[in-house]
């Protein structure tokens, strides 16, 4: 019995020894270079791909010599729980394209993990002659490449200075291929230029074609832009990770193709405008930076009033150019006419081709005196881009007829001086009063009184309250989970109000609402961020008697908030989703 017993546990515990290892074996930090082909044509792709089993900061790739970049980085997080265990796996992904035949080699990446720094292998590929058919075999990724295409289509290329130009960011689809999802990785920066972003409320797919074949496109942005500086302006990228599922060669059950789902990262590209300086030839004096067509004009209220009455002076320019970019002109009025600070009105509405509306500058003038006063005509030039000429436009001039009121004694006589002013003798300071009535406010000792004692008191029976109040503050600041709590609920506040005030800008809403519900979680659960799952958490809410439609309606927040970060959410969603909050926040306080 004894010695069955001890040929078991001489079998049993080396296999637990090994067992163990091999679980330490398997938290090991993997990084590897993983190639699509070992020998390649000249003419093909080559898909290279970087992959680690933790995950990594500060990924240094290495110098491709004699390759082509065509596409990448490109990165990819996967994650998933099998059996209670949890498997991670990120790479990141180059397309690259041999420049040369020959061995080539791909040196090492490094990347930084738990604050350990690891490099993968140098791999090596041979590249022979060009091959018929450079495309055979394809992966998926090699197919998502190649029918997946975004385009910055600027309206033009050469415009002038403060002229519209329209930048549409398109997307071309293969037929073959479906798109299901995308994320923005970096939007671009319009240096040296005013933008106008045009908000994109609907994706409607059109057939048509790219380079010749058949495709379908998308609209996913649109931007108007006007030149603030003359010269090669530049507009970055647009860059944005799609996911799409391509067919493979295989069938299911049933006949039907199977799909397999691939990720890659395109770019619009860097796209140059020349701008041209507005000609100096020509330009008039009054010219102050309108480019476009417009028309112009000067009216008034009233043109017959009394004196201090007022009216309303207009001046007023509309029709379709760089309205928001210039000054209006302003009247020259005479000096009778009093004029306060003009208030500044615009109706202007931006499209596809540019600005459009109208911009007008109100005075209110107020004269003082009896009389005809013109208003002088005004003029306003602008440059027109389609004829490449200045154009001036000259208001009428307007009389403001003053019916009654004071003459104006300078008006009418402009050499006259004003009269002098004649003192008797002796009685050139009769305005000074000589006997002012001064009366005595007697003697009024401070030591002694009333307020010297209080004051001298005061802080004698401030003693206790303030030793009462360090004591209190004491106690407070000893109740660690207190504070915590406290802390906690004064965050979700913030980060509610955070949010409420970032509604129509996706990103930094649902970031603060997940800030909010992860707060509210700390005070009320005593939980820590770390030992956030979406398990435990309906777990300890189902401890403490919260409904299941609060649990549930929780549980879709912080899902929203995740799935925000890669799917396009209106502004309707977002106002949905903050109303849902405050309501689910005020269920489960009833509860906690």
């Amino acid at each position: 019995m004894f010695d069955y017993l001890g040929k078991y546990l001489f079998i049993v515990i080396p296999l637990s020894f090994l067992g163990q290892f091999a679980l330490a074996q398997n938290d090991d930090v993997v990084f590897e270079a993983n190639l699509s082909k070992e020998k390649l044509g000249l003419n093909e792709r080559l898909r290279v791909e970087f992959t680690m089993n933790k995950n990594g900061d500060n990924f240094n790739a290495p110098n491709f010599n004699g390759f082509k970049v065509i596409m990448g980085p490109s990165l990819s997080t996967r994650s998933s729980w099998i059996n209670g265990k949890r498997s991670y796996s990120q790479s990141y992904t180059y397309i690259l394209q041999p420049e040369k035949k020959g061995t080539l080699k791909i040196g090492q990446a490094s990347i930084e993990i738990s604050g350990k720094s690891y490099k993968s292998s140098v791999k090596e590929v041979v590249v022979t002659d060009a091959v018929e058919n450079p495309n055979a075999p394809k992966t998926a990724d090699d197919v998502a490449d190649e029918n997946l295409h975004l385009v910055a289509e600027v309206s033009k290329t050469n415009p002038y200075l403060n002229e519209a130009v329209t930048v549409v960011y398109k997307l071309y689809v293969s037929p073959t291929i479906n798109v299901t999802n995308y994320r923005p990785l970096d939007n671009p920066k319009f240096n040296n230029f005013w933008s106008q972003d045009m908000p994109v409320t609907k994706y409607n797919t059109q057939n048509s074609t790219y380079k010749g074949k058949p495709y379908r496109s998308v609209v996913l942005k649109r931007v108007v832009l006007y030149p603030q500086k003359s010269g090669k302006l530049s507009i970055e990228p647009l860059s944005l990770e799609i996911y799409v599922d391509v067919p493979t060669d295989r069938r299911d059950f049933f006949g039907g193709r199977v799909y397999k789902q691939a990720s890659k990262t395109v770019s619009a590209g860097k796209r140059t405008l020349n701008v041209k300086p507005l000609p100096e030839t020509g330009k008039p004096a009054t010219f102050t930076g309108a480019v476009g067509d417009f028309e112009f004009s000067v009216s008034t209220s009233k043109s017959s009033l009394n004196a201090s009455e007022s009216l309303q002076a207009k001046v007023e320019v509309s029709g379709k150019g760089n309205l928001k970019l210039f000054q209006l002109p302003e009247p020259s009025l005479p000096s009778a006419l009093e004029v306060y600070e003009p208030e500044f009105e615009e109706s202007v509405r931006t499209t596809l081709s540019g600005m459009e509306g109208k911009v007008t500058n109100s005075y209110t003038i107020v004269p003082a005196f009896k009389g005809r006063y013109p208003i002088p005509s005004i003029s306003f030039s602008y440059f027109n881009p389609k004829t490449g000429k200045y154009n001036t436009l000259n208001s009428d001039e307007i009389t403001i007829n003053v019916l009654e009121g004071p003459n104006n004694v300078s008006a009418q006589s402009p050499a006259a001086t004003s009269p002098k002013i004649l003192v008797a003798e002796g009685k050139q300071f009769h305005f000074i009063k000589l006997n002012p009535n001064l009366s005595s406010i007697g003697t009024n000792y401070f030591f002694g009184s009333r307020r010297f004692y209080l004051a001298l008191l005061l802080p004698l029976l401030l003693i206790p309250l303030v030793i009462l109040f360090f004591k209190e503050r004491r106690k407070k600041n000893a109740d660690v989970a207190g504070n915590r709590i406290r802390t906690a609920n004064r965050l979700a506040r913030k980060y509610l109000s955070a949010a409420k005030k970032q509604l129509g800008n996706k990103e930094a809403f649902y970031v603060a609402l997940e800030k909010a519900l992860h707060n509210y979680l700390k005070a009320k659960l005593k939980i820590e961020t770390s030992e956030f799952s979406k398990e435990k958490i309906a777990g300890l809410l189902e401890e403490k008697a919260v409904s299941a439609s609060a649990v549930s309606g929780f549980l879709d927040l912080l899902k929203n908030c995740e799935m925000a970060r890669y799917s396009p959410f209106s502004n309707v969603q977002m106002q949905q989703d903050y109303t849902k909050a405050s309501n689910v926040i005020t269920q489960m306080d009833k509860a906690l």
